[in-house]
């Protein structure tokens, strides 16, 4: 049986990496995710790391949301992101979303982030049948660059930065 996935390479500070769909997931690779995860948003949000580790597990899907995708530096994952149908409560008029956009931090500012947010619309074009996906972030400036336009500002109600920026990728066909 030979399996066909398309995967999406670059050449990033002269190294090849890869950026494609985790279907599958070793206990390795889900416990690095639930480690940035838990680190990153997890803990403070009162979630344990198990818990933080299940969702991850039931992330990992082929063809339905929520689906996650990894950067990979030859068999080393250094950054994921994913594509969920809820990530902002107030909204969930809208959908679906990319969230957890995250790059191990050994590996950032070189590359990495850039080439995943480049994907972004080709995964979503591959995997799903949505034309369109939003975000939510405090950043500005940033997402523009990747073809993201700003919609508003949005109340999210969060108890850290409760005003947010509102971000919306649209695919032509």
């Amino acid at each position: 049986i030979i399996l066909e996935m398309e995967v999406t390479l670059y050449r990033v500070i002269g190294a090849l990496m890869d950026i494609r769909l985790i279907d599958e997931i070793t206990p390795d690779l889900l416990n690095t995710l639930a480690q940035w995860l838990y680190q990153w948003w997890g803990k403070e949000e009162g979630y344990s790391f198990e818990a933080v580790s299940d969702y991850l597990y039931h992330s990992v899907n082929r063809d339905k949301l929520p689906l996650t995708f990894g950067c990979f530096e030859d068999a080393q994952i250094v950054g994921m992101y994913q594509f969920q149908m809820g990530d902002l409560f107030v909204r969930p008029n809208l959908y679906p979303w990319l969230a957890n956009v995250y790059v191990d931090p050994k590996y950032r500012n070189c590359g990495y982030g850039d080439a995943m947010l480049k994907s972004v619309g080709k995964m979503l074009r591959q995997h799903t049948s949505f034309r369109e996906c939003f975000l939510y972030t405090v950043h500005s400036g940033f997402y523009e660059k990747y073809d993201w336009k700003f919609v508003s500002e949005i109340d999210t109600f969060l108890p850290n930065h409760r005003i947010q920026k509102l971000y919306q990728l649209s695919l032509s066909d």
